[in-house]
């Protein structure tokens, strides 16, 4: 393997950004926790691995924030720390959003259900919290995290460059899975569409008998169909610059200090918290809905409050307060 590129210095403009992505990406998983304990009704499976990834990612983010914040000039013990726990949460990452496709394909196209698809969630938090950990304490245990000059990253620590097999290193604690994950995540989703779409046309002979109820039945597959596609082609763009970088990084090309390559790398290893909470929260209208909702109520309670009466004045009972909607003199009726 060629020597490691000289080191990439960051400026301040590029420290800003990934530091802006890194705190939307925290808000983001913060988001997704917060409508997960809000409303029980939503906490369906699928959504419950969604709330494990969000935690995965909040993690992630805050030790990125650490470490570009800090911007490491040599080895340390907080450099260290915070590429071991940045490497745990990375990569558990990447486990929990294949877990996610995994259970749709199975729970979709194979139809799993009940204990079936019980253990098969405990078979997921034994190897998205367990492989990464093992891997992590491994890499701690004989030193091979530490400072890497930010080639491979964008200011915080993670594989060592003066070791000798950092590539076998590089792979174990990301690359190889985030590969891996190029590779399922469009492939799991795409057999997932392609069997709605079976299922869909299967019942196109009933579409005179259940005209109204298709009609909105199709425009619900439609946004589906557009998640499906959306989900690992978003995955591969974030992340894909992570990738080109590690590559110029082994081929010793200077090319891996382009300042836009690395706003690029920085961003996508750290908005994917955001990403999900843009797909999950805002484009998902169950969630937006209850959530737009649940702003207006905060905001319109100071002003719903009840001026001081006469002592004479009536009370209205409260069963009529119950039974009609608050709403500001300002605004419209709601629809």
């Amino acid at each position: 393997m060629p020597p490691p590129a000289p080191p990439t210095e960051l400026l301040p403009s590029e420290r800003a950004v990934v530091l802006l992505s890194c705190a939307l990406s925290a808000l983001g998983s913060g988001l997704l926790v917060a409508t997960h304990a809000l409303w029980p009704d939503l906490r369906s499976r699928a959504r419950r691995l969604l709330l494990f990834l969000s935690l995965a990612d909040l993690l992630s983010a805050a030790s990125y924030f650490y470490g570009v914040l800090q911007d490491f000039s040599g080895p340390s013990w907080d450099c260290v720390l915070q590429g071991a726990v940045s490497t745990f949460a990375n990569t558990s990452s990447f486990f929990w959003t294949v877990a996610i496709a995994l259970y749709l394909y199975l729970s979709i196209v194979h139809a799993a259900r009940g204990p079936r698809t019980d253990r098969l969630l405990w078979a997921f938090h034994a190897v998205s919290w367990g492989v990464p950990l093992t891997i992590t304490v491994a890499a701690v245990s004989l030193k091979k995290i530490g400072y890497d000059a930010s080639d491979v990253s964008v200011g915080w620590c993670w594989i060592d460059l003066e070791a000798e097999d950092r590539l076998l290193w590089m792979l174990l604690t990301g690359k190889l899975w985030e590969m891996l994950a190029y590779i399922l995540l469009p492939l799991l989703y795409l057999l997932v569409r392609k069997h709605i779409n079976r299922a869909r046309e299967a019942l196109s002979e009933y579409r005179p008998i259940l005209c109204d109820t298709h009609q909105l039945q199709r425009r619900s597959s439609s946004v589906a169909d557009k998640k499906l596609v959306l989900i690992p082609l978003i995955f591969i763009c974030l992340r894909v610059w992570s990738t080109v970088r590690f590559v110029l990084t082994l081929c010793g090309s200077p090319a891996v200090r382009i300042p836009v390559l690395v706003v690029l790398h920085g961003i996508g290893n750290t908005f994917q918290g955001g990403a999900n909470c843009i797909m999950f929260v805002l484009c998902t209208r169950a969630v937006r809905t209850r959530l737009v909702s649940l702003c207006c109520c905060c905001c319109s309670q100071p002003s719903t409050q009840s001026p001081a009466r006469p002592p004479g004045a009536s009370v209205p009972s409260k069963t009529r307060d119950a039974q009609e909607p608050r709403q500001t003199p300002e605004e419209p009726p709601s629809t």
